[in-house]
């Protein structure tokens, strides 16, 4: 157990931090299932309904550096193409 002041403060902010990324990448692992399940189902409609949210959240989940931002532009461009070949498929 930490015996200092500020120790336990650095304990106290970690884990808020710990809560916050692990709520901002579970978010952005259910949309990303959600979006890819439509596009296996190649359902057009549900799919790009949740591109939008799927967009979003890999910005949030960059912003706070829970994904690097050069896998958050290749994770988007990996969803923009599924939805497109689905698209194209239509």
């Amino acid at each position: 157990m930490a015996t200092s002041i500020s120790s336990n403060k650095r304990i106290r902010q970690n884990e808020k931090r710990r809560i916050r990324n692990r709520a901002l990448s579970s978010a952005y692992k259910t949309t990303m299932k959600r979006l890819l399940q439509a596009v296996e189902k190649g359902d057009r409609a549900a799919a790009e309904a949740a591109l939008n949210e799927a967009l979003a959240r890999i910005d949030k989940a960059a912003k706070s550096s829970v994904l690097h931002k050069n896998s958050a532009a290749r994770k988007k461009s990996q969803v923009m193409r599924a939805v497109a070949r689905l698209a194209k498929k239509a």
